[in-house]
């Protein structure tokens, strides 16, 4: 299980734990253009993951 939000879905939930990404820490280690090519994970579940790495001082990384 990750630490993401559920508003993010089921399936890009699945989908980025299935690729090693289950951590916030994790996402800023990648760049947002690199997890839109993992099936399942869409512009919605990005948005919501960005905007809790920005509350938490992080960011993606860059493309």
């Amino acid at each position: 299980m990750s630490e993401f939000p559920r508003t993010i879905g089921k399936v890009a939930d699945r989908e980025l734990t299935a690729h090693g990404y289950t951590t916030f820490d994790s996402l800023t280690k990648v760049s947002a253009k690199e997890l839109l090519k993992i099936h399942g994970v869409g512009p919605k579940a990005i948005r919501i993951l960005g905007e809790e790495l920005a509350a938490q001082g992080k960011a993606y990384a860059a493309d």
